[in-house]
Protein backbone atom coordinates (compact mmCIF):
# COMPACT_ATOMS: atom_id res chain seq x y z
CA UNK A 1 0.00 0.00 0.00
CA UNK A 2 2.89 2.02 1.10
CA UNK A 3 4.44 1.40 -2.42
CA UNK A 4 1.46 2.27 -4.35
CA UNK A 5 0.72 5.23 -2.24
CA UNK A 6 3.91 6.61 -3.27
CA UNK A 7 3.85 6.15 -7.10
CA UNK A 8 0.69 7.58 -7.13
CA UNK A 9 2.19 11.44 -5.29
CA UNK A 10 5.04 11.27 -7.36
CA UNK A 11 3.90 10.15 -10.93
CA UNK A 12 4.43 12.65 -13.53
CA UNK A 13 1.57 15.07 -14.55
CA UNK A 14 0.12 14.05 -17.91
CA UNK A 15 0.32 16.47 -20.91
CA UNK A 16 -2.40 17.47 -22.66
CA UNK A 17 -3.68 14.50 -24.77
CA UNK A 18 -1.90 11.99 -22.82
CA UNK A 19 -2.78 9.09 -20.29
CA UNK A 20 -1.56 9.14 -16.72
CA UNK A 21 0.78 6.63 -15.65
CA UNK A 22 -1.72 5.41 -12.97
CA UNK A 23 -5.86 5.58 -13.09
CA UNK A 24 -5.73 5.28 -9.49
CA UNK A 25 -4.60 2.52 -6.44
CA UNK A 26 -6.42 -0.64 -8.28
CA UNK A 27 -4.48 0.59 -11.88
CA UNK A 28 -1.12 0.99 -9.87
CA UNK A 29 -1.47 -2.28 -8.09
CA UNK A 30 -2.14 -4.13 -11.09
CA UNK A 31 0.75 -2.89 -13.63
CA UNK A 32 3.12 -2.83 -10.40
CA UNK A 33 2.08 -6.73 -10.67
CA UNK A 34 2.10 -7.44 -13.85
CA UNK A 35 5.58 -5.53 -14.93
CA UNK A 36 7.37 -6.24 -11.52
CA UNK A 37 5.58 -9.36 -9.74
CA UNK A 38 4.68 -9.39 -6.65
CA UNK A 39 7.73 -8.41 -4.64
CA UNK A 40 7.55 -4.96 -6.77
CA UNK A 41 4.95 -3.94 -4.07
CA UNK A 42 8.09 -4.61 -1.75
CA UNK A 43 10.65 -2.34 -3.33
CA UNK A 44 12.45 -0.34 -0.51
CA UNK A 45 11.15 -2.11 2.22
CA UNK A 46 14.84 -2.69 3.69
CA UNK A 47 14.70 1.23 5.32
CA UNK A 48 11.33 1.14 6.87
CA UNK A 49 11.74 -2.06 8.50
CA UNK A 50 15.25 -0.68 9.44
CA UNK A 51 13.78 2.02 11.48
CA UNK A 52 10.78 1.03 12.87
CA UNK A 53 11.59 -0.24 16.02
CA UNK A 54 13.30 2.80 16.74
CA UNK A 55 11.10 4.97 15.24
CA UNK A 56 7.82 3.74 16.98
CA UNK A 57 10.11 3.39 20.52
CA UNK A 58 10.84 7.05 19.83
CA UNK A 59 7.52 7.99 19.02
CA UNK A 60 5.90 6.56 22.24
CA UNK A 61 8.83 7.72 24.36
CA UNK A 62 7.96 11.10 23.34
CA UNK A 63 4.87 10.51 23.61
CA UNK A 64 5.41 9.83 27.20
CA UNK A 65 7.43 12.63 27.80
CA UNK A 66 5.39 15.56 26.14
CA UNK A 67 2.90 14.04 28.96
CA UNK A 68 4.91 14.43 31.71
CA UNK A 69 6.32 17.74 30.91
CA UNK A 70 2.97 19.32 30.07
CA UNK A 71 1.68 17.75 33.74
CA UNK A 72 2.25 20.14 36.89
CA UNK A 73 1.30 17.01 39.30
CA UNK A 74 1.22 13.01 38.97
CA UNK A 75 -2.84 12.78 38.83
CA UNK A 76 -3.55 15.37 36.36
CA UNK A 77 -6.34 14.66 33.51
CA UNK A 78 -4.70 16.30 30.34
CA UNK A 79 -7.34 17.95 28.22
CA UNK A 80 -7.36 17.02 24.61
CA UNK A 81 -5.05 20.12 22.79
CA UNK A 82 -2.68 18.98 25.60
CA UNK A 83 -3.02 15.58 24.53
CA UNK A 84 -2.12 16.90 20.69
CA UNK A 85 0.50 18.78 22.26
CA UNK A 86 2.25 15.94 23.34
CA UNK A 87 1.89 13.43 20.48
CA UNK A 88 3.28 16.42 18.37
CA UNK A 89 6.29 17.16 20.55
CA UNK A 90 6.92 13.41 19.98
CA UNK A 91 7.19 13.77 15.87
CA UNK A 92 10.05 16.05 16.65
CA UNK A 93 11.75 12.71 18.22
CA UNK A 94 11.44 10.59 14.85
CA UNK A 95 12.64 12.86 12.53
CA UNK A 96 16.47 11.71 13.04
CA UNK A 97 15.61 8.15 11.67
CA UNK A 98 12.26 8.96 9.58
CA UNK A 99 13.52 11.73 7.27
CA UNK A 100 16.51 9.87 6.02
CA UNK A 101 14.67 6.47 6.06
CA UNK A 102 12.02 8.02 4.26
CA UNK A 103 14.29 9.55 1.07
CA UNK A 104 16.03 6.27 0.69
CA UNK A 105 12.17 4.06 0.88
CA UNK A 106 11.07 6.93 -1.49
CA UNK A 107 13.93 6.76 -3.95
CA UNK A 108 13.77 2.71 -4.44
CA UNK A 109 10.09 2.52 -4.94
CA UNK A 110 9.64 4.44 -7.91
CA UNK A 111 11.94 2.91 -9.61
CA UNK A 112 10.36 1.02 -12.27
CA UNK A 113 10.64 -2.45 -12.95
CA UNK A 114 10.75 -4.04 -16.61
CA UNK A 115 14.19 -3.87 -18.47
CA UNK A 116 15.18 -0.71 -17.57
CA UNK A 117 18.10 0.05 -15.80
CA UNK A 118 17.62 0.88 -12.28
CA UNK A 119 19.34 3.18 -10.56
CA UNK A 120 19.90 1.68 -7.00
CA UNK A 121 20.10 -1.46 -6.08
CA UNK A 122 18.47 -1.57 -2.63
CA UNK A 123 19.04 0.42 0.54
CA UNK A 124 22.67 0.70 1.12
CA UNK A 125 23.59 1.24 -3.04
CA UNK A 126 21.28 4.21 -2.21
CA UNK A 127 22.51 5.25 0.78
CA UNK A 128 26.17 5.38 -0.63
CA UNK A 129 24.83 7.12 -3.76
CA UNK A 130 23.31 9.89 -1.88
CA UNK A 131 26.46 10.54 0.19
CA UNK A 132 28.97 10.82 -2.77
CA UNK A 133 26.31 13.28 -4.12
CA UNK A 134 25.72 15.52 -1.68
CA UNK A 135 26.69 14.44 1.75
CA UNK A 136 24.68 13.90 4.43
CA UNK A 137 22.39 16.80 3.60
CA UNK A 138 21.47 14.88 0.47
CA UNK A 139 20.09 11.88 2.91
CA UNK A 140 18.59 14.22 4.90
CA UNK A 141 16.64 15.77 2.30
CA UNK A 142 13.06 16.43 3.61
CA UNK A 143 13.84 16.49 7.19
CA UNK A 144 11.59 19.64 7.34
CA UNK A 145 9.00 18.50 5.44
CA UNK A 146 8.73 15.32 7.76
CA UNK A 147 8.63 17.19 10.46
CA UNK A 148 5.29 19.40 9.19
CA UNK A 149 3.97 16.13 8.64
CA UNK A 150 5.00 14.34 11.68
CA UNK A 151 4.20 17.35 14.13
CA UNK A 152 0.47 17.86 13.62
CA UNK A 153 -0.30 13.85 12.73
CA UNK A 154 1.32 12.51 15.33
CA UNK A 155 -0.88 15.15 17.68
CA UNK A 156 -3.83 13.86 16.30
CA UNK A 157 -3.02 10.23 16.52
CA UNK A 158 -2.13 10.04 19.96
CA UNK A 159 -4.58 12.59 20.61
CA UNK A 160 -7.68 10.65 19.10
CA UNK A 161 -6.47 7.46 20.74
CA UNK A 162 -6.85 8.42 24.24
CA UNK A 163 -10.07 10.35 23.66
CA UNK A 164 -11.42 6.91 21.62
CA UNK A 165 -10.29 4.76 24.89
CA UNK A 166 -11.75 6.92 27.11
CA UNK A 167 -14.76 7.30 25.37
CA UNK A 168 -15.76 3.54 24.78
CA UNK A 169 -14.09 1.82 27.40
CA UNK A 170 -16.00 1.40 30.92
CA UNK A 171 -14.38 1.27 34.02
CA UNK A 172 -15.59 -2.21 34.95
CA UNK A 173 -14.35 -3.80 30.89
CA UNK A 174 -12.93 -6.70 30.59
CA UNK A 175 -9.37 -7.94 29.03
CA UNK A 176 -11.31 -8.91 25.73
CA UNK A 177 -13.39 -5.78 25.73
CA UNK A 178 -10.23 -3.83 26.49
CA UNK A 179 -8.33 -5.56 23.18
CA UNK A 180 -11.59 -4.95 21.03
CA UNK A 181 -11.43 -0.95 22.42
CA UNK A 182 -7.47 -0.70 21.56
CA UNK A 183 -7.99 -1.92 18.17
CA UNK A 184 -10.58 0.17 17.04
CA UNK A 185 -8.87 3.41 19.20
CA UNK A 186 -5.71 2.64 17.33
CA UNK A 187 -7.38 2.22 13.73
CA UNK A 188 -9.21 5.09 14.24
CA UNK A 189 -6.07 7.25 15.36
CA UNK A 190 -4.30 5.93 12.18
CA UNK A 191 -6.96 7.12 9.70
CA UNK A 192 -6.82 10.55 11.95
CA UNK A 193 -3.16 10.78 11.65
CA UNK A 194 -3.36 10.34 7.76
CA UNK A 195 -6.01 12.68 7.07
CA UNK A 196 -3.78 15.86 9.07
CA UNK A 197 -0.49 14.35 7.14
CA UNK A 198 -1.37 13.25 3.59
CA UNK A 199 -1.25 17.02 2.16
CA UNK A 200 2.56 17.00 4.02
CA UNK A 201 3.12 13.49 3.26
CA UNK A 202 2.73 14.34 -0.50
CA UNK A 203 4.74 17.47 -0.93
CA UNK A 204 7.88 15.39 1.38
CA UNK A 205 7.18 12.50 -1.35
CA UNK A 206 7.86 15.03 -4.56
CA UNK A 207 10.38 16.59 -2.85
CA UNK A 208 12.29 13.70 -1.59
CA UNK A 209 12.44 11.93 -4.94
CA UNK A 210 13.20 14.79 -7.51
CA UNK A 211 16.32 15.01 -9.05
CA UNK A 212 18.76 17.73 -7.20
CA UNK A 213 18.17 21.22 -7.86
CA UNK A 214 14.41 21.03 -8.97
CA UNK A 215 13.47 22.48 -6.12
CA UNK A 216 15.34 25.34 -5.01
CA UNK A 217 13.21 26.49 -2.01
CA UNK A 218 12.31 23.38 -0.49
CA UNK A 219 8.68 23.02 -0.08
CA UNK A 220 7.91 25.96 -0.97
CA UNK A 221 8.36 25.47 -4.41
CA UNK A 222 6.82 21.56 -4.53
CA UNK A 223 3.28 23.30 -3.12
CA UNK A 224 3.47 26.32 -5.47
CA UNK A 225 3.98 24.05 -8.60
CA UNK A 226 1.86 21.42 -7.16
CA UNK A 227 -1.24 24.45 -6.65
CA UNK A 228 -0.22 25.35 -10.27
CA UNK A 229 -0.58 22.57 -12.31
CA UNK A 230 -2.79 20.08 -10.64
CA UNK A 231 -4.68 22.63 -7.81
CA UNK A 232 -5.35 21.52 -4.37
CA UNK A 233 -6.99 18.18 -4.63
CA UNK A 234 -3.74 16.62 -5.39
CA UNK A 235 -2.64 17.05 -1.69
CA UNK A 236 -4.38 13.89 -1.01
CA UNK A 237 -2.81 11.72 -4.36
CA UNK A 238 -3.02 8.17 -2.89
CA UNK A 239 -5.39 8.81 -0.27
CA UNK A 240 -7.01 5.82 -1.01
CA UNK A 241 -4.08 2.62 -0.16
CA UNK A 242 -3.24 5.04 2.81
CA UNK A 243 -6.44 4.59 4.10
CA UNK A 244 -6.99 0.77 2.99
CA UNK A 245 -3.46 0.50 4.90
CA UNK A 246 -4.29 2.53 7.89
CA UNK A 247 -6.75 0.93 10.17
CA UNK A 248 -5.23 -2.63 10.41
CA UNK A 249 -1.57 -1.28 10.51
CA UNK A 250 -2.62 1.07 13.92
CA UNK A 251 -4.37 -0.84 15.41
CA UNK A 252 -1.74 -3.54 15.25
CA UNK A 253 0.62 -1.11 16.36
CA UNK A 254 -1.26 0.00 19.67
CA UNK A 255 -2.39 -3.97 20.38
CA UNK A 256 1.68 -4.33 20.30
CA UNK A 257 2.42 -1.28 22.51
CA UNK A 258 -0.19 -2.40 24.84
CA UNK A 259 0.63 -5.86 25.08
CA UNK A 260 4.27 -5.23 25.59
CA UNK A 261 2.84 -3.01 28.64
CA UNK A 262 1.13 -5.39 30.14
CA UNK A 263 4.09 -7.62 29.56
CA UNK A 264 6.61 -5.39 31.30
CA UNK A 265 4.17 -4.47 34.03
CA UNK A 266 3.96 -8.25 34.73
CA UNK A 267 7.96 -8.90 34.55
CA UNK A 268 9.07 -5.73 36.61
CA UNK A 269 5.96 -4.27 38.14
CA UNK A 270 8.14 -1.99 40.36
CA UNK A 271 9.76 -0.19 37.68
Amino acid sequence: MDTIKVRLQTMPVPKPGETAVYRGTYDCFKKTIQKEGFRGLYKGMSAPLTGVAPIFALSFFGFGLGKRLIKTDENQVLTKPELFAAGAFSGIFTTSIMAPGERIKCLLQIQQGGHAPQKYSGMVDCTRQLYAEGGIRSIYKGSMATILRDMPASGMYFMTYEWLKEVLLPVDATAKLKMMTTVVAGGCAGIANWLVGMPADVLKSRLQTAPEGTYPRGMRDVFKQLMEREGPTALYKGVAPVMIRAFPANAACFVGFELAINFLDWVAPNL
